[in-house]
C-alpha cells in the first residue's frame, strides 16, 4: 500500500481533501481482508495441500451465499443509490448451478436439500444476513456487493489457475471464477470504484459501509473456519 509523502509546509493551511469511498473501502478492509485470506483453510488449499473436495466444498457454500446476495439485490434493482451497481455480468449463481451439476450430478438440488452436500453453520449464518439485512439496508448490500464482486473479479482468474494446477479440475467446474462477459476485469474494476465515489452518499452512508464491509470479510473467513473444521472432523 502506498502512503503520500508528507506535504510542504507552505501548503500546510490547504485544507484536507475528502477520501474517495473507493480509497476509504479499501483502508478500511486491509485488515479483515488480510485476516481472510490468512486463514488456515485458504492457505492450505491455495497451497496445494488439501484436495479436489475442498474446493469443490467451497463452491457448495458460495452457491448458498450468492443465491441469497442476487436475490437480496433483485429488490433493490430500481434504487436511486444501488441500482447502478446491479449488473447481470456479475452474476454468480447461474456459473455455480453448472458448477454444482458438473460436481455433483444433475440431481444435486436434491443432494443439497437432503444433505448429501454439506453446507457448514458459518455459510447459513452468512446467507441469513443477506436474506435480512440485504433487504433492509442498501449499505449492507452494498458493501456485501463490493467485497463480493470485487474480489472474485480481482482473483478468479489466479484461483482458477492455481487450483486447475493442484488439483486437475477442468474449466467444466470452475465456471464459478469465470466472467465471460467482462473481457477486461481491470477497466470494469476502475469504472466500478469511479461510480462508488461518485455516488452522492452521505457521511453517515459512508461509515455504514465500511463498517459491513468489514464484517463481510469477518463472514467469509467463519465459513473458513467451519469448512476447514468440518474436514478435520470428517478425517
Amino acid at each position: 500500500m502506498e502512503f503520500a509523502m508528507s506535504a510542504p509546509a507552505v501548503e500546510s493551511a490547504l485544507p484536507e481533501t475528502a477520501a474517495e469511498l473507493s480509497q476509504e473501502l479499501k483502508t478500511h478492509t486491509a485488515a479483515a481482508h488480510a485476516a481472510a485470506e490468512d486463514s488456515s483453510f485458504v492457505a492450505e488449499l491455495m497451497g496445494g495441500t488439501l484436495d479436489a473436495a475442498a474446493l469443490i466444498s467451497l463452491l457448495d457454500q458460495s452457491l448458498i451465499i450468492y443465491r441469497a446476495l442476487e436475490a437480496a439485490l433483485a429488490s433493490h434493482v430500481n434504487h436511486p443509490q444501488l441500482g447502478a451497481f446491479i449488473d447481470p455480468k456479475l452474476a454468480r449463481v447461474g456459473a455455480l448451478e453448472r458448477d454444482m451439476a458438473y460436481h455433483h450430478g444433475a440431481d444435486w438440488e436434491a443432494q443439497l436439500a437432503d444433505g448429501r452436500i454439506t453446507i457448514v453453520p458459518a455459510t447459513r449464518t452468512y446467507a441469513d444476513e443477506l436474506s435480512t439485512l440485504g433487504r433492509e439496508s442498501i449499505e449492507f448490500l452494498l458493501a456485501h456487493h463490493y467485497v463480493r464482486y470485487m474480489g472474485d473479479l480481482s482473483g478468479g482468474l489466479i484461483i482458477q489457475r492455481m487450483v486447475q494446477r493442484h488439483y486437475g479440475i477442468a474449466d467444466e467446474g470452475l465456471n464459478f471464477y469465470a466472467f465471460d462477459q467482462i473481457a477486461k476485469p481491470k477497466p470494469y474494476k476502475d469504472a466500478y470504484r469511479t461510480l462508488l465515489d461518485t455516488t452522492d452518499f452521505t457521511r453517515e452512508q459512508k461509515d455504514s459501509i465500511l463498517a459491513h464491509a468489514s464484517n463481510s470479510f469477518e463472514l467469509n473467513r467463519a465459513v473458513f473456519v467451519d469448512l476447514d473444521a468440518a474436514r478435520k472432523a470428517a478425517a
